[in-house]
């Protein structure tokens, strides 16, 4: 017999699950850079992993992927459609030919310069909403959340 939750527990849920909080802001986020940064053909999540490949040297897969705090295969498929796009390039790396590089073409450079002001205008306005001292708070909040878990033990470093 399976037992029911009660509707207190779901209202606790709701208004404590950080989980909860933290992907509705995401999305809503995530839709208003979205629209913004439509008229230079890019959404959110193309413009940061473009803005993770600018960079001197090309990146590895797993640079972008912490960066980004995303798993490889979803990487993949994005640099796909960058790439088919011609914004990037996927290279084998010069000392292992196994591992792959990937950087910036030149377009690749033009849209996110094309995109930097739009971008530089939202989140300004965005942390006008908020007031003075929450934006850093609420960064500072985010990576600490987001801050890889120490080792348990030493064969994990």
């Amino acid at each position: 017999m399976t037992e029911t939750i009660s509707f207190a527990a779901t209202h606790h849920i709701r208004d404590t699950c950080l989980c909860l909080h933290a992907q509705r802001a995401a999305r809503v986020l995530a839709r208003r850079f979205d629209d913004a940064l439509r008229p230079v053909g890019l959404t959110n999540s193309q413009f940061s992993l473009l803005n993770a490949l600018n960079r001197p040297a090309p990146a590895t897969m797993g640079e972008v992927a912490r960066l980004l705090g995303a798993d490889r295969t979803t990487l993949t498929a994005a640099l796909k459609v960058l790439e088919r796009e011609g914004l990037t390039r996927t290279e084998a790396d010069p000392t292992d030919q196994r591992a792959r590089r990937i950087a910036l073409t030149a377009a690749g450079h033009a849209r996110l310069s094309a995109a930097l002001p739009i971008w530089t205008a939202m989140h300004a306005e965005l942390e006008a909403e908020l007031d003075a001292e929450q934006p850093a708070q609420l960064r500072r909040g985010l990576n600490a959340l987001a801050a890889p878990a120490p080792p348990v033990c030493e064969a994990e470093e």
